[in-house]
C-alpha cells in the first residue's frame, strides 16, 4: 500500500480530496488542532514517509476541513541534517499532490538577516537560495510525476502571496517579504557566513523548506511559504542561539501565523 492508500482507507467514506496542503514547521504545529472532521495518522504509519525526531515537530498527517476548505496538514517535517536521504523528503509533498491538492503553503522557523524583521515577526518568501548541497530531484526522473528539468523562476506563486498579504492585513499583522537561504545544518551559521549570505541577497536563513518547494513545483503544486522569524542571525544580535530559543520565539510568531493562515485558508473555500 502507498501512503495515499492508507490515508484514503483511514478516512473511509468521509474522504474529501484536499484543495490545499499546509506544512507546519518548528513550533508551528498548533494549527493542525483546529482541523475539523479530522483524520490524523502518524508519519510512522505512512509508507515511505520520513520520520523526524526534532522537538517541535509532531510528525503526523491531518486530513479534514479548516475554515470551510478541505486541507491536508503535515504537522512537522523531517530534515536533511537528521541523516534522511534528500529523496525521501519528496514523499510527503508528492502525497499532498496525489491526494488532490492544487496548492501548498510551507512554513518554517528561520533566522532573520533583516534587522527590521525581528523575533516574532513573519516573512513571506519571494525566492530562495539553495546552499544545502542537495536536491531532491537528483537521480532518475519519473516523467509521470514531473519534468526532468524544473524551472523555478516562478517557484513562489504571486497570487498566493497576494492572498497571504491580504490575510495579514485583515488580521493587522505585518508581513515582511524576502529571500530564504537554506543550509543543511544542524549547526547554526557563523557570523562570517551570515555576512556572506547577506551579500548573496538573503533575508532569512533556515534548514528546511527548499527541498519541498522544488518537489512541489516538480509535481505541479502552486507554492507559498512563510517564515516565522525566531531570532536575528548570528552576529546580528546578542542572544545565544539554541533550538530551545528557536521554539520559544516560534511560539510568539505562531499565534500571528495561525490567524493569518486561517484567514488565508478561508479565502480558498
Amino acid at each position: 500500500m502507498t501512503a495515499v492508500d492508507v490515508i484514503r482507507e483511514a478516512a473511509g467514506d468521509g474522504f474529501v480530496a484536499p484543495r490545499l496542503g499546509l506544512v507546519l514547521g518548528s513550533g508551528l504545529g498548533g494549527l493542525a488542532d483546529a482541523v475539523q472532521d479530522a483524520t490524523a495518522i502518524p508519519y510512522k504509519d505512512l509508507p515511505g514517509f520520513p520520520v523526524g525526531s526534532v522537538a517541535g515537530h509532531a510528525g503526523r498527517l491531518v486530513l479534514g476541513t479548516l475554515e470551510g476548505t478541505p486541507v491536508v496538514v503535515l504537522q512537522g517535517r523531517a530534515h536533511l541534517y537528521e541523516g534522511i536521504p534528500v529523496s525521501d523528503l519528496a514523499v510527503p509533498v508528492r502525497t499532498v499532490r496525489a491526494l488532490g491538492a492544487e496548492s501548498i503553503v510551507l512554513t518554517n522557523a528561520a533566522g532573520s538577516l533583516n534587522p527590521e524583521a525581528g523575533p516574532g515577526s513573519l516573512m513571506a518568501l519571494t525566492d530562495h537560495i539553495n546552499l544545502m548541497g542537495a536536491n531532491p530531484l537528483t537521480g532518475p526522473n519519473d516523467d509521470a510525476l514531473g519534468p526532468r528539468f524544473v524551472p523555478l523562476g516562478d517557484a513562489y506563486d504571486l497570487e498566493l502571496r497576494a492572498g497571504l498579504r491580504a490575510a495579514a492585513e485583515g488580521e493587522d499583522v505585518e508581513l515582511h517579504e524576502g529571500v530564504y537561504l537554506a543550509v543543511s545544518g544542524p549547526s547554526f551559521e557563523t557570523p562570517a557566513e551570515i555576512r556572506a549570505f547577506k551579500t548573496l541577497g538573503a533575508d532569512a536563513v533556515g534548514m528546511s523548506t527548499v527541498p519541498e518547494v522544488i518537489v512541489a513545483r516538480h509535481c505541479g503544486l502552486r507554492v507559498a511559504a512563510v517564515s516565522a522569524i525566531t531570532n536575528l542571525a548570528e552576529g546580528m544580535g546578542t542572544e545565544k542561539l539554541s533550538h530551545e530559543h528557536t521554539l520559544q520565539n516560534a511560539a510568539v510568531a505562531a499565534e500571528k501565523l495561525q490567524r493569518v493562515l486561517r484567514r488565508f485558508v478561508e479565502a480558498q473555500a
